[in-house]
């Protein structure tokens, strides 16, 4: 028996409302690949996306704040975004997924389907934190992370033209690029928070553009993928 563990960026599920067609698509291969793999679980953690930072920006134009204050509230909405990207897709899944969604994956769980939701726990950081929690739960010893971006750089190339993509780095390389500290809504590769835990666990984690659903089918299938792995 096998646990594999899918971090699933928000802004792939929702950009803004629900990507219907891509949840379509993912919702299938992930149903093909489990039907081709009987040995085989899924444990899909949800992030909030687009919902997540309207919300968040929202509450900061009413409450006249900063994204530096009241970051407790700001991730409290953003956690809620998860649930109910998390919720969505654990209806699209039917009978595979037969128990709730884990809010919390310090407690006691039940996984008696073939695909397992997880969504936000509590402030303080992201689902990838989640994600990594729930392999050390699961002895899972690798995380997928999905988001927009195919690989991690050297630096932000919307910012820096001359960064490159990193095919591999070590957990010490990335966690002096992210830092340590989590703001709500934060768009980096992976959590800083996650990532110190990660390097703790002596987890692999492959990022790599959610949207490539060949690719993530590929990185399932422990085939050549496009993705940056940080071990």
């Amino acid at each position: 028996m096998s646990t594999k563990i899918l971090s699933v960026g928000g802004s792939i599920v929702a950009p803004e409302y629900p990507d219907t067609e891509f949840v379509k698509e993912f919702v299938k291969m992930i149903k093909d690949y489990l039907s081709n793999n009987k040995d085989d679980k899924l444990i899909l953690v949800i992030g909030g996306g687009g919902p997540a930072r309207i919300y968040q920006k929202a509450f900061r134009e009413v409450a006249e704040i900063s994204e530096t204050s009241e970051v407790d509230a700001a991730d409290w909405i953003g956690i809620m975004a998860t649930r109910l990207n998390a919720q969505f897709i654990k209806a699209s899944f039917g009978e595979l997924c037969q128990n709730d969604v884990v809010t919390d994956p310090t407690i006691p769980l039940t996984f008696s389907g073939r695909i397992l939701l997880a969504a936000g726990w509590k402030p303080g950081f992201s689902t990838d934190n989640d994600a990594v929690l729930l392999a050390e739960k699961f002895n899972a010893d690798t995380v997928v992370n999905l988001s927009n971006i195919e690989k991690v750089y050297t630096d932000d190339p919307r910012k820096n033209p001359n960064a490159k993509p990193l095919d591999e780095i070590s957990w010490e390389d990335f966690r002096k690029m992210v830092g340590d500290e989590w703001v709500p809504g934060k768009n980096c590769p992976f959590d800083p928070i996650a990532s110190k835990k990660a390097q703790e666990l002596k987890l692999t984690v492959i990022c790599a553009g959610g949207k490539n659903i060949k690719n993530t089918l590929a990185i399932l299938e422990g085939k050549p993928y496009i993705g940056t792995t940080i071990k």
